[in-house]
């Protein structure tokens, strides 16, 4: 079985996309490194290119790949309510021909009725998959078990997205996560962390610790999306070898 492989267009850094001029320009990069599919980050769009989805979905195809997008949004507001841009950023990930649609969970509250978010979901070809995220409310392993399980109970038709590395963020353990979620992920977040005087960030793997543990109790078949800086002379050639690293695990 072939391993899916995406690249988040952010893991250049937010001045690499937008020196090179935009997420459309990273594309051809991203297909000549033998990846798969790309994360297009909502929050790398200038309001021009935005406006241009459409446009963007055919370079995507051009270059043979499949999308997922991502917005820097929460499903659930402060209020334990649903995202009220959540019709729109469907809308948006529809008209980009993406698979996906991730968001992060934000402020879940358990026993929330899920018939009308449901009912949304259900009108829309595209997926929705949460993942966990930085923040110690919002992103602990307790909140998301809760989420899953009665999002399971519920038959709502939500995945997740399996960050591997945010975990260290809100100071848990990642393959305690792992064990306890595995059943419902379909998209692996690949990156390792370190902790510096700033706090936690982002590393490559060849610098990480325990992620190929990780991996391997994570569903083989869910695509892996690489989210550490990729940098270098040859954006092409750092690219492609941590593709081939990830398809080979």
């Amino acid at each position: 079985m072939k391993k899916e492989i995406i690249v988040i267009t952010g893991a250049y850094g937010t001045d690499t996309v937008r020196q090179l001029g935009g997420q459309a320009a990273i594309l051809p990069i991203i297909s000549a490194a033998g990846a798969d599919g790309v994360e297009i980050r909502r929050e790398l769009f200038s309001e021009h290119e935005l406006a241009s989805l459409p446009e963007l979905a055919q370079e995507i195809e051009r270059q043979q790949l499949f999308a997922v997008y991502s917005a820097p949004e929460a499903l659930f507001t402060e209020q334990h309510g649903v995202n009220p841009n959540l019709p729109a950023l469907l809308a948006e990930t529809q008209t980009l021909n993406a698979r996906q649609l991730k968001l992060s969970l934000g402020h879940y509250q358990p026993g929330f009725d899920f018939t009308e978010l449901k009912v949304t979901l259900e009108q829309h070809p595209v997926k929705l998959v949460v993942e966990n995220d930085q923040t110690p409310d919002c992103g602990s392993l307790s909140l998301l078990s809760a989420f899953f399980h009665e999002a399971e109970n519920n038959c709502l038709p939500v995945r997740m997205t399996f960050d591997m590395a945010n975990w260290q963020w809100v100071g848990q353990d990642a393959l305690a996560a792992a064990e306890h979620l595995a059943r419902h992920v379909s998209y692996v977040h690949v990156k390792a962390a370190t902790l510096g005087h700033s706090g936690w960030r982002a590393i490559a793997l060849a610098k990480g610790g325990h992620w190929r543990d990780l991996l391997a109790r994570l569903p083989q078949e869910a695509p892996r999306g690489l989210e550490f800086p990729l940098q270098g002379d040859d954006l092409e050639e750092v690219t492609r070898h941590y593709v081939n690293l990830l398809r080979a695990e």
